[in-house]
């Protein structure tokens, strides 16, 4: 059986959730509550680094949501997510990459003001403001004709990046100057898969709470 250990509120979490359930598989929702459940030393034996998700399978326990979903896809092949041509592989290596890298952290900035705390410096949302800016015109252009990233099927490129564009509406981020992404973002959120994993309020209650918490040490 496998076994994810997880928190609703992390797109990290998020995108390994979305995969299990994609592909139909049968596991086990381990919610880890980051107000210090993950220094625990139950815990800390599946992962040194106090870290979500954690996925364990037979024992073996995988750390950091790429390598999960890598290991799902090369045991768990059907459906496939991962395009077999060279320039579609690229494409959502790319998609997943730049979300991690890029969009994530630029996004990351706007979790007070998602949460309802006081903001970041203006400065600082205006150059994560740009960096996402950046970010959604190299995706818009990275689209064809087909529904997903280098593929008719939906991928690993889009429980990457679907995860963390999801929330950017919330945040004030329009998509009118990008049509291509925008049909993308509204094909994800109809998903069953998608809507239920969707973060209820008491998920975001509870992440507020945690975040207040490391506000006042």
């Amino acid at each position: 059986m496998l076994t994810l250990y997880h928190a609703p509120f992390s797109p990290n979490s998020h995108r390994v959730w979305i995969t299990l359930l994609e592909k139909g598989l049968e596991f086990e929702l381990v919610e880890v509550k980051l107000d210090g459940e993950q220094f625990k030393p139950e815990f800390l034996t599946i992962n040194p680094f106090h870290h979500i998700p954690v996925l364990v399978d037979d024992g073996f326990n995988v750390v950091e949501s790429l390598a999960i979903l890598d290991y799902l896809e090369a045991k768990y092949p059907t459906p496939a997510m991962l395009p077999k041509d060279a320039k579609d592989l690229a494409i959502a290596r790319m998609v997943q990459l730049v979300t991690v890298n890029e969009l994530l952290p630029a996004a990351t900035t706007f979790l007070p003001q998602i949460l309802g705390l006081p903001e970041e410096d203006p400065k600082k949302i205006e150059q994560a403001k740009q960096k996402i800016s950046t970010v959604l015109k190299l995706f818009e252009n990275l689209l064809d004709d087909r529904p997903y990233f280098g593929s008719q099927n939906l991928t690993l490129a889009e429980v990457v990046a679907g995860t963390v564009v999801i929330w950017l509406p919330e945040i004030g981020i329009s998509f009118s100057d990008y049509p291509k992404l925008s049909a993308w973002h509204d094909r994800l959120v109809a998903r069953p898969t998608w809507q239920a994993t969707e973060t209820t309020p008491e998920a975001i209650e509870a992440l507020k709470s945690v975040v207040l918490a490391r506000m006042a040490q």
